[in-house]
């Protein structure tokens, strides 16, 4: 199915005998059981104020128009989104829907948050046909659920977006990143927490030994005024000198390749092995990689992410034990995929309030059943 207004989606919902499996550009490469749900016709802009930093489109609008509306203004989702397709090898194109349900976050949430918090308003449709509307164009408190912010990560599993509105933000006058060269994991997180506790306002701050050719590189991203960006380097050098003497910089052209590869895990994309996504306290990573029998990985938010590289069919969460976080399966093999769920289980507490949440929002269990199995 594949309906062109907001009211067919609410009929599709009403109506179904089935379960319905939702889908936006197919980028995420998830397979679930039901009858595809198509939200690529509810595609366009509906409004766009450069003035007041607001965009509202319908959620099946492609990424990529949303970034060339957006660019002719000077203005960008300052988010940063993830492009799954380069790690996944998927097709299709990423629609803001998309994004806004799975709340795709990218290096820059460590400064300016993630999507949801990007997120004014969404309009969407529950498992029982019901239109509803929360939010606006503008900032403010609500009462009873914050269902912009509910909606941001559910994946379609509450109900299916049809529109959201979101803040945007000018486009800074340039970037650099400043790298520092040699740490191992434990001095690379320290230097990291040390340069976001610092008032030079880095954007991005990431880890890996294997990132750069010469060597284990941490970088450190700094965006702004020209002047205010060398400044800024420069004193953060300083800082940092006693964790790391040997430091370079990258110029705008290299930062913006460097943090795309960061972004969209672009060296892995034609390797074999399972890739995994822990999130969790930034001074548990080195420890948790210590043990986890990875082939690779790397810090991202200061490492608050790490992207791991695990040998093909195994969990990576049976191998970690308890932590204070959590592990995702981003990519794997289809039988490992059948036996592992992708998403970790949760905490009793917060699975009966999950569950509540389905019953009032999806009371016959069709949208996107089985997606979050796990949780």
């Amino acid at each position: 199915m594949t309906p062109e207004t907001e009211e067919a989606v609410a009929e599709a919902i009403k109506t179904a005998q089935s379960p319905l499996a939702i889908q936006g550009g197919g980028t995420r490469g998830f397979k679930i059981e039901g009858e595809t749900l198509s939200l690529a016709r509810l595609s366009g802009i509906s409004l766009y104020e450069p003035g007041a930093l607001t965009i509202v489109a319908q959620a099946g609008t492609p990424l990529r128009d949303i970034n060339a509306a957006l660019s002719k203004e000077n203005q960008r989702l300052a988010f940063e989104p993830m492009d799954h397709r380069t790690l996944l090898g998927t097709t299709g194109e990423p629609t803001i829907g998309g994004v806004i349900a799975g709340n795709i976050s990218g290096p820059r949430r460590i400064q300016g948050g993630g999507a949801r918090d990007y997120a004014l308003g969404v309009r969407f449709v529950d498992g029982a046909g019901a239109i509803v509307k929360n939010g606006g164009r503008v900032m403010k408190n609500v009462t009873g659920y914050d269902l912009v912010k509910l909606m941001s990560g559910a994946f379609g599993t509450l109900g299916v977006l049809t529109e959201v509105s979101l803040k945007v933000l000018p486009i800074p006058e340039t970037q650099a990143t400043l790298i520092l060269h040699g740490l191992d994991d434990a001095q690379a997180v320290q230097a990291m927490s040390a340069a976001m506790g610092s008032p030079f306002e880095v954007s991005g701050a990431a880890h890996s030994a294997k990132i750069m050719e010469s060597g284990p590189a941490t970088l450190l991203r700094v965006e702004g005024f020209e002047t205010s960006v060398e400044y800024r380097i420069g004193r953060l050098r300083d800082l940092l000198a006693p964790i790391c003497s040997e430091a370079s910089v990258a110029d705008a052209a290299l930062t913006e390749d460097l943090w795309c590869n960061v972004r969209d895990v672009a060296q892995w994309r034609d390797l074999p092995d399972d890739i995994w996504r822990i999130s969790c306290k930034p001074s548990d990573a080195p420890a948790l990689m210590g043990r986890s029998g990875a082939t690779a990985w790397y810090f991202d938010w200061a490492g608050g992410l790490i992207w791991v590289r695990m040998p093909q069919g195994g969990d990576l969460r049976e191998t970690l034990g308890a932590f204070e976080g959590h592990a995702t399966l981003v990519r794997s093999a289809p039988e490992t995929r059948a036996r592992v769920p992708v998403f970790h289980p949760e905490a009793a507490g917060i699975a009966k309030i999950t569950a509540g949440l389905r019953a009032r929002f999806d009371p016959r269990g069709i949208l996107n059943a089985g997606l979050m199995a796990g949780v």
